[in-house]
């Protein structure tokens, strides 16, 4: 396998990180983290998973970054009206700074590319008419302050105002309760994190199309399936769509019995790889786009963007059980079954996103709803948000998956495509990126809304 192992020559990849949730020196014209470390990432406790969970328990696929000198329970509502001038500025928190939709929509084709895509310069309006029809987000449990939380993220961000006629909460049979681990744990440990990054990553990247938040009962396979059910029909009474599955578990042997439920008419189904070494289900189902993850690499000194690497932790590689899909078979002298990811967008923590969750995020009498956070939870919805931005509507995910293949092997792949070509991933670094398909990358990240 050509591209499957590294071996003797696994890159040094001394990467030019980039430093996001930065502060400016006010001396200097160098961006520099308020403390030296750079700052660590937290899994989330919804995050994690047993080994007797398998094939029944998915987890989460989302991870917070933590700036060095910083408490993970976020940064504290008070700190974003300190400064009077805090409100105006493209970052929530003055001083600090994450992608934000602007800079996403810059990076991927969205919106013309200018100032390169810097966060710290981009005006905050994304309204520029992008998205249509429905995409629907399937998530665990109740997330009691979805309508305000994505209020207050498209009011800081430009981005059009939820209403009854473009957001919608619903669920699979009764009303769930919350994730009780919100209030036991903390806020941003729980399924309440996931869903905020869902919608707002959809709303950012496709901010009129009609967003269905889907609630399960809980989080077991058996329920999350129960609303995949209710968003087909949802995406279809709108005309067609997309579904965003953000998270995901260890592949199990009986995993491709349940593929069937992911080939949907005018439907198309995306999943994350997950932010772990190795292979995940529903990602690895040849009915979903498997969404991988990346790097956004910046100039330490102005914060411009550089380059898209890959990022060491996200999920891919060959699925244990689900055997080679058709449009695959280019790959078959060198996988012995589905390959994932298929595409990839910024999943790196340390070079995340803002997201606004108020849900149980209060520390010390105040309130926290402020946070930067990565995984392939933010890739996933981001690229059904740029797809739905495009507005070809796949007939189904099959369709969607040959739309791509057939991109990437035609001479319009390097317009539409970022193809990444540097970096590793899997156990051990063992993977590497390259030119075409890759199991740290896929065909790589969106430049235009073309292809897709």
């Amino acid at each position: 396998m050509r591209f499957l192992f590294a071996g003797s020559c696994l890159l040094s990849f001394a990467l030019g990180v980039p430093i996001h949730a930065q502060q400016l020196d006010p001396n200097h014209t160098m961006p520099l983290t308020r403390l030296r470390g750079g700052g660590h990432t937290v899994l989330p406790h919804s995050g994690m998973q047993a080994n007797e969970d398998i094939g029944i328990r998915p987890h989460t696929n989302f991870k917070i970054f933590v700036p060095a000198g910083r408490d993970p329970h976020g940064f504290a509502e008070t700190e974003v009206h300190a400064n009077g001038a805090a409100a105006a500025t493209a970052s929530p928190i003055s001083g600090y700074y994450a992608e934000t939709p602007a800079s996403l929509s810059c990076l991927y084709g969205l919106a013309a590319a200018t100032s390169y895509c810097n966060p710290a310069t981009l005006s905050n309006s994304n309204d520029a008419g992008g998205g249509s029809r429905a995409i629907a987000i399937i998530d665990a449990y109740d997330y009691p302050t979805a309508a305000s939380d994505l209020k207050a993220y498209s009011s800081k961000f430009g981005l059009p105002a939820p209403t009854s006629s473009n957001f919608t909460v619903t669920w699979a049979g009764s009303k769930p309760s919350p994730d009780p681990d919100c209030a036991n744990i903390s806020g941003w440990e729980c399924w309440a994190t996931e869903s905020a990054v869902d919608i707002e990553m959809a709303h950012a990247a496709a901010p009129h199309a009609h967003i269905y938040l889907v609630e399960a009962a809980s989080n077991t396979f058996t329920d999350l399936f129960a609303a995949i059910a209710k968003a087909v029909t949802l995406v279809r009474a709108a005309g067609g769509g997309e579904v965003s599955m953000s998270w995901g578990g260890s592949e199990w042997s009986a995993e491709s019995s349940e593929d069937w439920r992911f080939n949907q008419s005018k439907v198309v189904m995306f999943a994350a790889t997950g932010d772990v070494e190795g292979t995940e289900y529903p990602a690895v189902s040849p009915n979903v786009v498997a969404v991988g993850g990346t790097t956004v690499t910046r100039s330490p000194y102005t914060l411009d963007f550089e380059q898209e690497t890959t990022w060491e932790d996200g999920g891919g590689g060959v699925s244990l059980y689900e055997p080679l899909p058709s449009y695959q078979n280019h790959l078959a002298s060198e996988l012995p079954g589905r390959g994932i990811p298929d595409v990839a967008a910024d999943s790196n923590p340390r070079t995340g996103v803002w997201i606004f969750d108020s849900y149980e995020n209060t520390y010390g009498g105040m309130l926290l709803p402020w946070n930067i956070i990565g995984g392939t939870s933010v890739a996933t919805p981001l690229w059904a948000g740029v797809v739905n931005h495009g507005g070809s509507f796949s007939l189904s995910s099959a369709a969607e998956l040959s739309l791509i293949y057939n991109t990437a092997a035609s001479n319009m792949y390097s317009r539409d495509y970022r193809d990444i070509t540097y970096g590793t991933c899997g156990y051990y670094d063992g993977w590497y990126a390259q030119k075409g398909w890759d199991p740290c990358t896929g065909y790589g990240s969106s430049v235009g809304q073309a292809g897709k």
